[in-house]
């Protein structure tokens, strides 16, 4: 199975955290204190790999403790979407639905340890309309009373027909009708058909047929939910991928205790830091193919050996010469391994690691090309030895006791250099192949510049509780939460930075949806072969006029070159086109272009760009209540925005405050999947017109 979304309500400081979508690797972003932690535990304890209890003096929120202590099984603190994949034909075998409405399973876990499991694919009424229930009343009353009846029916005719009648008309003024007031009209329905009616009769059968249909759907509404079928809870639990939580990954010592280590390889009631030591060295152990045993065995010496206090023999020390050679080939072999295999991802320096054994003692040693002396691994940076633990724990576990678990990571690599912390970056895309990973973090430099909706803002809300949104820019509106603005910003102008660094082409946007929307235009149009750019654009969102006009001073660089901005043609982005006019771009207005040159008609927004099918599926699939779909009423040639906040208000619709980075986020995953060759010819010529104003002297 895998994870897709997840919600956290009423545990330690999060009251409800929103949904949060989950991809192959997610980052929680958010600065110290604002809850990030108290994410990932109650994810933990959805299913725990190992440990995880609920700790009630801790999990509860104090304000509800009381509340939640009296009725633990009330609440529930996690709730998790996953898609079922190969799980899901067993599931709906179990549940007795069909394979698709089993293809996600919604899992939630309650502070009493019980389960719980719906289908949100599935509906099942709990009511039948009003209008529905007096309408096959009525029909059937008509049908009985023109049908040509036996004499001896003259009096049950009118008697049936004006029975039907009385229940339809006494039916309740409530729009629908729950399962008990649907038994009473069924009851009132059967009460007209008498005891021993005639063989040949008409009429009865009409009134049997009317009962028929009431009480199959009276079935339905009362049929409990496919996730309380007998066996279905346990069945998706087993499924589920278990979730391992790190916050101690045990680094590293440079001289190790032999004896200790093989004792405490054996132990199971070590605390918790000499438990993540013991830990590392397993897999270190493991991971250069070692034995602690072994290498302790093979370096005694003949008195430790044998406990006889006599001098050896010829034989005997050419056997114990021999042993130690063994082991000195096995140490220098493992040396070896380790330092090629970590070549790969620590890109910070080449290192070369040197395993020693002097009797019980075990030491690491590491060289590189700056500082050859080889120097104890402890007395190296901090970074470096949190990087080899860290790389030794995730690169065993995550493919051995751990395969296809979810790894939730808890403020992973503080203690590295910013370029280690990329490079940390990149080593999670590739533990991605095999697990699904959750981390926390506060620095910037752990959010990919380039896979920006990997990331999830954390944040604390006014009322002080923690929330999460895909806005990267969202601003919480009070003073105290700059520094959490602060690391935020950093991440998205990270790619600012590597625009200077190597010479791309900046295109200023509006924010973090524009950025989304061009990029996957980029990928799109180069990939078949439609744009053929020169160096590399970047999109980094600058926000208001005010940040406009800083950043883009800072992206001219030595050359003194402004970079191209694209804005709303809507009231804020032509008062922002108008004010740089006047200012920063007096020179080089052409430089400014609108959304609104690219389409045909005024009050056009980023989303009038993109294929309005793809769009208003999107938003059908974010807002499932409503009786009349979106995609029925958008109208090409009208700005999307305004349609659809029109249609949100008259469904009575409240749109979510972050609708418009969610929406971009989904509607660039699935163009990119569908690939170029699945968007209208009009809209990609629109998009290379928009790309050869972005970069006018690639055009031939």
């Amino acid at each position: 199975m895998k994870l897709t979304k997840f919600r956290v309500t009423n545990f330690r400081s999060v009251a409800d955290s929103g949904w949060v979508d989950a991809d192959d690797v997610t980052a929680l972003i958010g600065v110290n204190e604002s809850g990030k932690t108290n994410l990932l535990l109650p994810l933990w304890k959805l299913k725990p790999a190992q440990d995880g209890e609920i700790q009630p003096t801790s999990d509860y929120p104090k304000t509800m403790f009381g509340e939640i202590r009296n009725a633990p099984g009330d609440y529930h603190f996690v709730e998790a979407e996953f898609e079922t994949g190969d799980t899901g034909a067993a599931v709906a075998r179990i549940a007795g639905v069909t394979p698709e409405e089993a293809e996600t399973v919604r899992v939630s876990r309650f502070f009493d340890g019980h389960y719980s499991v719906e289908f949100p694919k599935h509906s099942r009424p709990t009511t039948v309309a009003r209008v529905w229930l007096a309408g096959k009343l009525t029909t059937c009353a008509d049908a009985v009373e023109a049908a040509q009846t036996l004499k001896k029916e003259g009096e049950l005719q009118p008697q049936i027909v004006t029975g039907l009648k009385s229940t339809a008309n006494e039916l309740s003024d409530t729009v629908d009708l729950n399962a008990m007031q649907l038994r009473s009209a069924i009851q009132a329905v059967d009460a007209l058909i008498p005891e021993e009616p005639a063989d040949t009769s008409v009429i009865v059968p009409m009134v049997r047929q009317l009962s028929a249909e009431l009480s199959e759907q009276h079935t339905l509404t009362t049929t409990p939910p496919p996730g309380r079928v007998e066996g279905v809870v346990d069945a998706v639990v087993a499924a589920l991928p278990p979730f391992v939580y790190y916050s101690n990954y045990g680094n590293l010592d440079s001289e190790i205790y032999l004896p200790h280590v093989v004792q405490n390889l054996a132990r199971e009631d070590l605390g918790a830091k000499e438990s993540a030591k013991a830990r590392t060295l397993r897999v270190l152990f493991s991971f250069v193919q070692l034995e602690a045993q072994e290498i302790l065995e093979l370096g005694r010496d003949f008195k430790e050996a044998n406990g006889q206090n006599r001098e050896p023999t010829a034989d005997e020390i050419a056997q114990i010469a021999e042993q130690k050679r063994t082991r000195s080939i096995l140490l220098q072999s493992a040396g070896a391994t380790l330092t090629t295999r970590f070549r790969d991802w620590w890109k910070q320096g080449d290192y070369r690691f040197r395993f020693e054994a002097d009797g019980n003692h075990f030491r690491i040693w590491v060289a590189d090309d700056r500082r050859p002396t080889e120097v104890e691994l402890e007395n190296r940076s901090t970074g470096l030895q949190w990087f080899l633990s860290f790389y030794l724990v995730f690169l065993v576990e995550s493919r051995g006791d751990h395969s296809k678990a979810i790894l939730l990571l808890d403020e992973p690599g503080v203690s590295l250099h910013p370029l280690a912390q990329r490079d940390l970056s990149a080593f999670f895309e590739s533990l991605s192949d095999t697990n699904q990973i959750i981390y926390t973090s506060h620095s910037p430099f752990l959010v990919d510049a380039d896979r920006l909706e990997q990331a999830r803002k954390v944040y604390v809300a006014a009322d002080g509780t923690t929330k999460a949104t895909p806005n990267l820019r969202h601003n919480e509106g009070r003073d105290e939460q700059a520094g959490a603005a602060y690391a935020v910003h950093s991440a998205l102008n990270l790619s600012v930075a590597e625009s200077l660094l190597v010479g791309c082409r900046p295109v200023l946007v509006e924010g973090p949806s524009d950025q989304h929307y061009l990029t996957a235009m980029k990928a799109l149009l180069v990939s078949g072969g439609k744009i053929t750019p020169k160096r590399e654009l970047v999109f980094p969102p600058s926000g208001g006029t005010k940040t406009a006009r800083v950043v883009a001073s800072i992206l001219t660089g030595r050359d003194e070159v402004l970079p191209m901005m694209l804005l709303d043609d809507d009231g804020p982005g032509r008062q922002m086109r108008a004010n740089l006019a006047q200012g920063l771009y007096a020179e080089a207005p052409d430089k400014v272009l609108s959304v609104g040159m690219f389409v045909d008609y005024d009050r056009a927004e980023i989303e009038d760009l993109m294929p309005f099918d793809i769009l208003a599926d999107e938003i059908d699939r974010m807002e499932r209540e409503p009786e009349l779909r979106f995609a029925d009423v958008v109208q090409a040639g009208q700005p999307f925005v305004g349609q659809l906040e029109a249609w949100a208000d008259a469904q009575g619709v409240t749109l979510d405050e972050h609708w418009k980075v969610t929406l971009s986020i989904k509607v660039k995953q699935r163009v990119l999947t569908r690939g170029v060759g699945a968007i209208p010819v009009d809209v990609v010529e629109r998009w290379v017109r928009l790309f050869e104003a972005f970069s006018p002297n690639d055009v031939d």
